[in-house]
């Protein structure tokens, strides 16, 4: 028992002997005051350099990715422009044959025929403005205001009787936007004052 605990205490003291150096002892390669301030404030710059480089990268991406949903949103709402476009120039033809199938249908006329075709057009119209609307496309009805040349393309003049210069007077094509956004100027005649 008492030779057990002599060899342990051998062991601790070779061991201490073969341990590592003691901390008292100045490292191979010291580094003065002076130079370790200088070594923090550089690091001190880095950091500063990377974190405002951290947040215009992040300002940056945010940018882009607002543009992105910007882009994506309007591609949404306006992906079906040239379709409308197209679609328009239908509800002109349906608009004028219906207008002309009005003249000809009279209360008199012994013709219930052409009655019927003229209430037919008058429904397929109406449903074709329902269809316009429940998709954000809607006519313009710009007689009495002011002439826009973002919404309006000028045809012609007429004289200003009883209306403000400027006004527009009479509409030969309809105009359509689509949410918003002209996407066929309505053709106007704009009234100007009679030269004397």
């Amino acid at each position: 028992s008492p030779c057990a605990f002599s060899t342990a205490a051998q062991q601790r003291s070779t061991g201490d002997e073969c341990g590592p150096e003691e901390p008292s002892e100045e490292p191979k390669h010291p580094l003065s005051d002076c130079a370790l301030e200088h070594k923090a404030i550089k690091l001190e710059e880095q950091v500063r350099d990377l974190t405002e480089r951290y947040r215009k990268a992040l300002a940056d991406s945010e940018n882009v990715r607002r543009r992105t949903q910007k882009f994506v949103e309007d591609a949404k709402l306006f992906g079906i422009q040239s379709f409308c476009r197209d679609l328009v120039e239908v509800a002109d033809i349906l608009e004028k044959t219906a207008e002309s199938a009005a003249g000809q249908a009279e209360p008199s006329d012994p013709n219930p025929t052409l009655k019927k075709i003229y209430e037919g057009l008058s429904l397929l119209e109406a449903k074709l403005q329902s269809v316009f609307a429940k998709h954000g496309l809607h006519k313009m009805n710009p007689v009495g205001g002011r002439y826009d040349p973002y919404e309006h393309e000028i045809v012609c003049h007429v004289p200003a009787e009883g209306v403000q210069p400027g006004t527009v007077a009479l509409v030969a094509q309809d105009g359509y936007k689509l949410h918003g956004r002209t996407i066929r100027h309505a053709l106007v005649g704009v009234a100007v004052e009679a030269q004397q």
